[in-house]
């Protein structure tokens, strides 16, 4: 089987050609990513741990799933697409804000993303993917940021800044 591929992307988040995606985080190059938020009634995310044996931040606790779009794919989705693979379901998605950040890991790979963030909603309980998640929790941002604080070494790296940026624009609207 082939290697997924990521789509490399100049600092205005145009195409710029395809690497394999061990090889993009290796060389610690910008591509094209996206992170999903799904919040239920009660205006609380649902957070995932990542599993165990992932090649990078197992273990870790992050947003509801993330990964990259691939070749011809939309942000929406791709969105869609991997929100079923990892936690079983899918729902309407709405594109909220995407930016640039650089995260290097102890294992010598860097995840150099322009990150599309995206929302839905959802109330059930999702039926996880054991290869990709760990366990699965609804947390409110309030306790979420809190928790960040005292156990920043618990979420992952991308989480963490995306979260505080999120926090912040979700703030700005209310």
């Amino acid at each position: 089987m082939e290697e997924e591929k990521v789509i490399l992307v100049n600092e205005q988040d145009e195409q710029i050609g395809l690497m394999p995606k061990m090889e993009a985080h290796e060389k610690a190059l910008l591509h094209r990513a996206f992170s999903v938020f799904i919040f239920n009634d009660n205006n609380e995310l649902m957070l995932q741990q990542r599993a165990l044996d992932k090649y990078h931040s197992p273990g870790l606790w992050t947003n509801t799933c993330c990964s990259h779009q691939r070749d011809g794919e939309s942000n929406l989705q791709a969105g869609k697409r991997r929100l079923n693979e990892e936690m079983g379901f899918t729902v309407d998605l709405k594109e909220s804000i995407s930016f640039i950040y650089k995260a290097p890991f102890d294992n010598g790979l860097t995840e150099h993303e322009y990150d599309h963030v995206m929302i839905g909603h959802y109330n059930e309980e999702p039926e996880i993917n054991p290869d990709e998640v760990a366990h699965w929790k609804w947390m409110s941002l309030e306790d979420i940021k809190a928790d960040i604080a005292l156990n920043s070494n618990m979420y992952t790296e991308w989480f963490k800044v995306i979260f505080d940026k999120f926090y912040e624009y979700i703030n700005v609207k209310s």
